[in-house]
């Protein structure tokens, strides 16, 4: 890395920095409204912007090329399908969220149920952020830093030493910047970073197939369909050890559904919206982008493969080569401060939404319920510093257990995601719940993951998934039926912004989902395969 892109990668992170400082200011973080929640006043594209970004991070930039190195296009099943489930987030779960006024997910399982399993999901939303998702962002974010910018050459270090220290500065910045404008300096920083890369991310392939083709776009792109079709085929096999194809239409189904509409990180951007028709034209914006997706984050490993072959010795390092091999020397910067941003944005997405959980559900309704706003504003930022520290402290640890990180994250979700997704389903739709059926479904769904983890090992965890959320819900609603513990009335309307609808949802919906299915036909045997 020269000396020019040491300066444009720290010049771009500082302006960036003072811009989202300058457009935050207007919010009053003291109140927590306004810290944790950006005084409810952020617009579609400001909530696209950092729902896009806090979903994206470089595990999955990396670690997604990596797979479609070894195994093509199927790989695009985590992003492609993931816009049918936010295309069902703007239509269905956010109307209602907003009408019910929640802020975190759990304030709705305790409207439906009760507040033991309002804390339970709380906790474990917590604990997987902090043990998990945290410190699995922060190490895999510095180990590609310092594999695509040679760090550690550039130091004269060990790469340890450097993954150590990258961790340790994307921490540091993270919890200033929390610190100083809470969600809101977070989401506009996002904003510029957001359109970083997707220019930056669509420019690795592009650069890529006119270098392949000998100076011609199109030739390159020939010549990888003539070369791999095999790899350009999105349907895993049945026994796929990846996305196998009939778990499109369950287990990835109810995974997604569970990510993208009841997960806190991702869902309380959007609740941080002016009204429900800006969070609607979020949400449609990230599904449009979710499609595109895949050109940037498993299709440059299928590039890879067509261009270094038999030169990389490790899936991961496709995508750090490939970087290498095609992005010109003036740019280092300008990409870096994008990786960097992207890091940063998962990093303090998650941060952001472990202090609101706490603050909100233990701290205010356990620890002091007489807190005022500003008492609840600090003790959000005083969490966010330590839990902060915590996670910086506990990422580099990740590395003895080099394998399958990503794994361990989505596979450790499986505890929680389901009964989640069908306690809020159940809250949606059914008049009469039973808070003994809420306990009794988790407490069985967690025996019996933990049961398939021993003894069905060698079954995708997507196919336990599609099996587990109906055992869940016939359980709840047996319970529903047997032991009704309260009724609830859906006309109640406890929002607090102005929940109109935005006028084009079906439509523009409509063509989301049809682009879809069009991906999935060109990448098939009917298509380029």
């Amino acid at each position: 890395m020269s000396m020019f892109a040491a300066i444009s990668f720290i010049l771009v992170v500082i302006c960036v920095g003072v811009y989202a400082y300058l457009r935050s200011r207007k919010i009053d973080t003291q109140n927590s409204d306004g810290f944790f929640m950006g005084g409810r006043s952020l617009t579609g594209f400001t909530i696209a912007s950092t729902i896009i970004m806090t979903n994206l991070s470089t595990e999955q930039i990396v670690g997604q090329n990596g797979q479609s190195f070894v195994a093509g296009m199927e790989v695009m099943a985590w992003e492609v399908t993931s816009s049918v489930a936010i295309v069902i987030l703007a239509l269905v779960f956010l109307p209602r969220y907003f009408r019910y006024g929640v802020d975190t997910i759990s304030d709705f399982i305790e409207m439906r149920f009760d507040t033991f399993t309002k804390r339970l999901v709380s906790l474990l939303f917590i604990f997987t952020y902090v043990v998990s998702f945290l410190p699995v962002v922060l190490y895999s974010g510095a180990l590609v830093f310092n594999k695509i910018f040679n760090v550690s050459e550039m130091l004269n270090i060990s790469d340890m030493t450097a993954v150590i220290l990258i961790s340790t500065v994307i921490g540091l910045v993270g919890i200033i910047y929390l610190f100083i404008g809470g969600l809101s300096l977070s989401a506009h920083s996002d904003s510029i970073y957001g359109v970083g890369l997707i220019v930056g991310g669509l420019a690795i392939p592009t650069l890529g197939l006119i270098i392949f083709g000998d100076g011609s776009f199109l030739h390159g792109f020939d010549k990888v369909v003539q070369n791999t079709p095999e790899k350009l085929n999105s349907l895993g096999a049945i026994d796929s050890k990846i996305v196998p194809w009939p778990t499109l239409f369950f287990g990835m189904f109810f995974n997604n559904l569970f990510f993208w509409c009841t997960n806190q990180m991702i869902v309380q951007k959007a609740l941080a919206g002016k009204n429900l028709k800006e969070a609607q034209k979020g949400a449609m914006y990230v599904g449009t982008f979710k499609i595109f997706g895949a050109l940037f984050l498993v299709f440059p490993g299928v590039l890879a493969f067509n261009m270094l072959g038999d030169k990389v010795t490790n899936p991961d390092n496709a995508y750090p080569m490939l970087v290498n091999e095609v992005l010109p020397e003036w740019a280092y910067g300008l990409f870096g401060a994008v990786i960097f941003g992207a890091i940063l944005s998962s990093f303090v997405g998650s941060l952001n939404s472990t202090a609101t959980l706490f603050s909100l559900d233990f701290y205010k309704s356990i620890i002091n319920k007489e807190a005022s706003n500003k008492q609840v504003s600090r003790i959000g930022r005083l969490v966010t510093v330590l839990v902060g520290v915590i996670v910086v402290i506990i990422a580099p640890m990740i590395s003895l257990f080099p394998q399958g990180l990503y794994a361990v994250v989505q596979e450790f979700n499986g505890i929680y995601n389901m009964p989640l997704l069908v306690l809020v389903l159940v809250g949606f739709f059914v008049k009469r719940t039973s808070q003994l059926g809420a306990k009794v479904m988790f407490i069985l769904h967690i025996l019996l993951y933990a049961l398939s983890k021993v003894l069905i090992t060698e079954i995708h965890f997507l196919y336990v998934l599609s099996v587990l959320f109906f055992v869940d819900l016939l359980i709840v609603m047996l319970f529903n039926k047997w032991k009704p513990s309260d009724e609830f009335d859906f006309s109640v309307n406890y929002a607090k912004v102005d929940i109109t609808p935005w006028k084009h949802r079906y439509l523009v919906g409509g063509i989301i989902v049809l682009v879809v299915i069009g991906t999935y036909v060109l990448f098939s045997p009917l298509g380029l395969a």
